[in-house]
């Protein structure tokens, strides 16, 4: 009979729901590491990271090695040089230094993680929304230093076995090769971040600085470019989420089919996969 019928779709979306319930989902774009030269498979914690990198300790991508290796003015993570164009200042190579840890230690970075088509790494991240206030102070603690290269990926003299300026290159201050912060944060390493006017704490764009005891916001900022990825471009600039809520949930024409004592059980169940990911 309907009625039958009824307590059998019934009995079955409260199965379904109760799943959900107990085994959320495991998001594939939050909480992982990329699939690149030094990352570590999964993020967890570390006993110790070193210095910039110490607000990841608590569940990070890299190793204490990595950590360390990334405060280092030649490293062995890349051979990188910072001093290509003279000595970097201090308060320039931290921002650096700064990136290089959130590259290699945060597991907040699948929204935008993307494919690579190079010899060191499968995977890169494109389009990070950086904060403005990470993106300007960056520019600002750098514009004054030199350097002879807007794109710092590619097109390097390596001839040495480290970085140097190709050949006819010149050696400009920072603010004449990237004359605004949105040119640094977006061409220096191929368009990995993107320059936002988000600020800090607003859960809308990914912070290279915070305070490890305030916890890390960027934990919900990847939260909320992981749902908007998922949504539909319509809706993309119309709704926001309510940190995942509805998730499971189920619509609300089905529960006309169900008894009422079934349609309590239902609702004690609705926010469920909330803390799932």
């Amino acid at each position: 009979t309907g009625l039958a019928m009824g307590m059998g779709v019934g009995q079955a979306m409260v199965v379904l729901l109760a799943a959900c319930a107990v085994m959320p989902a495991k998001d594939p774009l939050l909480n992982v590491c990329m699939d690149a030269k030094h990352h570590k498979t999964k993020p967890g914690p570390e006993g110790k990271l070193h210095d910039q990198c110490s607000p990841w300790k608590d569940n990070a991508c890299c190793t204490a090695n990595t950590s360390s290796e990334a405060h280092k003015d030649q490293s062995n993570l890349y051979n990188f040089n910072w001093n290509h164009c003279g000595v970097m200042p201090p308060k320039c190579k931290r921002h650096f230094i700064q990136d290089t840890c959130l590259y290699e230690c945060s597991p907040n970075l699948g929204p935008w993680i993307d494919q690579a088509d190079s010899s060191w790494r499968r995977e890169r991240i494109l389009h990070v929304p950086l904060c403005k206030e990470d993106c300007e102070e960056w520019w600002e603690d750098c514009k004054d230093y030199l350097t002879c290269k807007e794109n710092w990926h590619k097109g390097w003299n390596w001839a040495t076995g480290t970085n140097r300026c190709p050949w006819g290159s010149m050696c400009r201050p920072f603010s004449e090769v990237f004359p605004r912060p949105k040119d640094l944060c977006e061409k220096i390493w191929s368009n990995s971040y993107k320059y936002t006017t988000e600020h800090r704490g607003s859960g809308r764009c990914i912070q290279m600085w915070f305070d490890p005891a305030q916890g890390n916001p960027n934990v919900v900022v990847a939260k909320f470019y992981a749902w908007k990825k998922r949504s539909s471009p319509a809706q993309m600039e119309k709704v926001t989420p309510e940190v995942d809520k509805a998730m499971c949930a189920l619509p609300w024409a089905a529960l006309v089919l169900l008894p009422l004592g079934l349609v309590v059980l239902l609702e004690g169940l609705r926010g469920c996969g909330s803390h799932g990911l």
